[in-house]
């Protein structure tokens, strides 16, 4: 095997995609009290929700350790990996360690740790950047220098639909999320240029919300019709496909993928959420 592509759990597919690329996620763990789930095939995310839901406590998240990394390394002559923004998790860190571990052994092989500076399906559209640029570049070094121009201008936003987990954590107070809530304030939120995550805007009701997510695409974006917009979306595909509609009817996306939020996207982006890279 040539080249090959590895991700962590965060990186969201649908079942087109994940048929038609070969890419191996890595999966991280979800902690909510006393219980532990794996972020793989068989996780059950409606499960997981309610669960969530009924808990006081916030659910914690762990990164798969180097080990787990270094088994994926093994094989692949040019291995490219995709990993949450470092500003949020130490996946990143941890597939670094193990790039280290593996070249003191195989120092020909080629190893490159993309830190995609986002989550979800921004890692998605990575992941996809790669796959694309192999088509018509085989030199790695070529590789990682357009992916990177890739990952400095791509723009992630979300739109939470729920607070819960926010109050839970404590990011939030337990009386401004309650008013918030009484007051139907929606946060549309952005994954800045070092990857970490900053409020855009407060919007009072979830269409406004979306109607403000679709103009800001418009006021964030350049040369739309290069790029593809990629939508996750929490347990609401018909929220997915409305925002679909109403971004064909303003912007010329090259393609729009909608994507399911896997176990990890589903903690951040929580009951309802959107989020949406391009």
């Amino acid at each position: 095997m040539k080249f090959k592509i590895i991700a962590d759990s965060c990186c969201d597919f649908n079942e087109e995609l994940r048929e038609s690329v070969n890419i191996n996620l890595v999966p991280l763990t979800i902690h909510i009290g006393d219980r532990v789930y794996v972020d793989d095939m068989n996780l059950d995310k409606k499960e997981l929700l309610r669960v969530m839901s009924a808990s006081e406590t916030a659910p914690q998240t762990a990164s798969p350790s180097p080990g787990d990394f270094i088994r994926e390394y093994e094989d692949g002559e040019n291995v490219f990996v995709v990993t949450l923004s470092s500003m949020l998790s130490s996946t990143h860190n941890h597939a670094m360690m193990a790039k280290k571990i593996v070249l003191e052994d195989l120092p020909n092989k080629f190893i490159h740790v993309f830190d995609s500076l986002s989550a979800s399906v921004g890692e998605t559209l990575v992941s996809l950047k790669i796959l694309e640029t192999l088509k018509n570049e085989q030199d790695p070094p070529k590789i990682v220098e357009r992916v990177n121009e890739y990952i400095k201008s791509m723009k992630t936003f979300f739109v939470l639909e729920s607070l819960e987990n926010l109050i839970k954590s404590g990011r939030i107070s337990s009386l401004k999320g309650k008013l918030a809530s009484l007051l139907s304030i929606k946060p549309i939120m952005r994954g800045t240029e070092n990857g970490e995550i900053a409020l855009v805007e407060n919007v009072r009701g979830s269409k406004k919300a979306l109607k403000r997510l679709v103009d800001v695409i418009g006021e964030q974006g350049e040369k739309l019709e290069d790029r593809i917009l990629g939508i996750a979306h929490c347990n609401c595909l018909e929220k997915a496909m409305k925002f679909k509609e109403e971004v064909q009817q303003r912007y010329n996306f090259k393609d729009i993928i909608i994507v399911e939020t896997a176990g990890i996207s589903t903690v951040y982006a929580n009951d309802g959420g959107l989020i949406i890279a391009f």
